[in-house]
């Protein structure tokens, strides 16, 4: 069982996004955070009482912000909200991301600032707990004015409506409910615009894109280091002090954790006397530094943003007024993941190009397409056309979203971050660019077993070690998918991460305080 987390709206963190997400951690809310979120209530209760004006709580939304709203209709307002804004088509989303969304949006409710009651804080958070995943589509969100069609299907089967899946089952809303020991909540002042209101779903998903990049990223280091090691680069590229004089951290890194995974290599020990290598191999921590330097970067605009009050209107208790604005822009969130998206393809980029030098015997000094018995055998040939797919796959889908807007809403809204397109772009690109670092793994390993007897490096070895545990060196052709296919599990799983940082310890992604921000 995943360790608890405790949300109170400030410390959230990407790790604990993917614990409850993907590992079912059970979720609790802070002490601190159930007193914010009752004095909250406590102020709202009054401006309403003496019958202020307040968007989406006594007005309509959008466009209809300058209709008002008589006080016996609040609680059908609330609920007629979330109803005319689940608007969305599309596949469905899988169950992480649901799951994602729904936490960063308690942790959101509860810094105090949305005037959602403490109940129902409580009954959404117990999604969670009690294994109730709302349906929701995947498409729908123009990621401004926050996610407002996928949050609405999530707030929908908080009101006993939509569909839900309760442990593995898909039920109407009420049944999953019920069978799960809740009852509908009936909404009041605020909360259906305070539950759909901001940019959680794509924020949580790319947190749980951000968890993945970080295994992406290690593997990726770790392929470059055995395509270097296994074509006797040069080590006077990875010079620590080569890298001091353009302290860039990533670049640092990468440089600093090929070194580590290449120590004691014999293959690099002969190269035959050259003085440098190609750009796609010397070039490593310049070209994969910046990608890590990227991800840094995106990283702290997810936690920024997962810890941020982020709908319309916010309250503020202690100087007893309510402020409409923007916080539910998706922009920082949609730029974010445009950025990644380049980053991540920018490594599969040059993981083909390895792929490439390995085959290629001209470059490589190894058998053609590492294989003996050319022309009878094409060797590893096909698999880097694969690769080429992708990588060309990649140009396209890396254009980023968040440069295209549409005008909404009567031009009420008419600035748009289309993030949520962003984000679906990014999360095919994390698919494609572990494969093409498994096909790398799979050429670099097959050229090790032509440098024999010589010995790879220490972290290099390890890595080969596990990729012959499930895939035998090539004699003769044979189906290659199942090859790419079990390599690729091996990425996904963290398991030549792991065994390797167990040989040579941690990889290094850059010396970035990201985790609290």
């Amino acid at each position: 069982m995943a360790k608890r987390v405790t949300i109170d709206g400030n410390t959230l963190t990407i790790e604990e996004v993917h614990r409850v997400a993907r590992l079912q951690a059970k979720v609790g809310i802070s002490p601190q955070a159930r007193k914010r979120v009752r004095e909250c209530r406590k102020v709202v209760q009054r401006f309403i009482d003496r019958g202020d004006t307040i968007y989406g709580v006594t007005t309509g939304i959008g466009e209809f912000a300058h209709v008002r709203v008589s006080h016996d209709l609040g609680s059908e307002l609330q609920r007629r909200i979330v109803l005319s804004h689940s608007a969305g088509t599309g596949d469905p989303q899988p169950k992480d991301a649901v799951r994602a969304a729904i936490l960063c949006r308690a942790n959101t409710l509860s810094k105090g600032y949305s005037a959602v009651r403490l109940e129902t804080l409580r009954t959404l958070i117990e999604f969670l707990n009690r294994d109730i995943t709302p349906f929701v589509y995947e498409k729908g969100s123009v990621g401004t004015s926050g996610d407002l069609s996928p949050m609405s299907q999530i707030a929908e089967v908080l009101i006993g409506e939509g569909d839900a899946y309760y442990r593995g089952d898909l039920l109407p809303g009420t049944l999953a409910m019920k069978k799960a020991g809740l009852k509908p909540v009936t909404l009041t002042f605020k909360e259906g615009l305070g539950i759909i209101n901001g940019s959680q779903m794509m924020t949580g998903e790319l947190a749980l894109r951000c968890y993945d990049a970080d295994n992406i990223m290690k593997n990726a280091i770790i392929a470059s280091a055995m395509t270097i090691d296994a074509l006797q680069s040069v080590r006077r590229a990875f010079d620590s002090r080569l890298h001091a004089v353009r302290p860039f951290p990533g670049q640092i890194a990468v440089a600093e954790n090929v070194r580590r995974l290449t120590a004691d290599s014999e293959i690099m020990a002969r190269h035959p006397g050259k003085v440098q290598d190609g750009y796609s191999l010397r070039c490593t921590p310049q070209v994969l530094g910046p990608s890590l330097d990227t991800l840094a970067y995106v990283k702290r605009q997810v936690l920024i943003e997962m810890n941020s009050a982020t709908d319309n209107p916010l309250f503020f208790p202690k100087d007893k007024i309510h402020l409409a604005g923007g916080n539910f822009h998706g922009q920082p969130i949609g730029m974010a993941a445009d950025f990644l998206a380049i980053a991540l393809s920018e490594v599969a980029n040059l993981s083909e190009r390895h792929t490439n030098r390995l085959l290629n015997p001209v470059l490589s000094g190894l058998p053609d397409f590492l294989v003996k018995g050319k022309g009878l055998n094409s060797g590893l040939m096909v698999a880097q056309y694969t690769a080429a797919a992708l990588v060309s796959e990649n140009k396209v889908l890396s254009h980023p979203g968040v440069v295209d807007s549409i005008s909404l809403s009567a031009d009420q809204e008419d600035h748009v971050s289309m993030g949520p397109i962003s984000i679906r772009k990014l999360k095919e690109i994390c698919r494609n660019v572990a494969i093409v670092i498994a096909i790398e793994m799979m050429a670099a390993a097959q050229a090790f077993g032509f440098r024999k007897p010589l010995r790879p490096g220490r972290g290099t070895r390890t890595a080969y070690r596990q990729i012959r545990k499930v895939v035998e060196h090539l004699e003769c052709d044979r189906s290659l998918h199942p090859d790419i296919r079990k390599i690729t599990e091996l990425i996904h799983a963290g398991t030549i991460v792991k065994a390797v940082e167990r040989v040579v310890g941690t990889i290094n992604l850059g010396d970035f305080p990201y985790e609290r921000v």
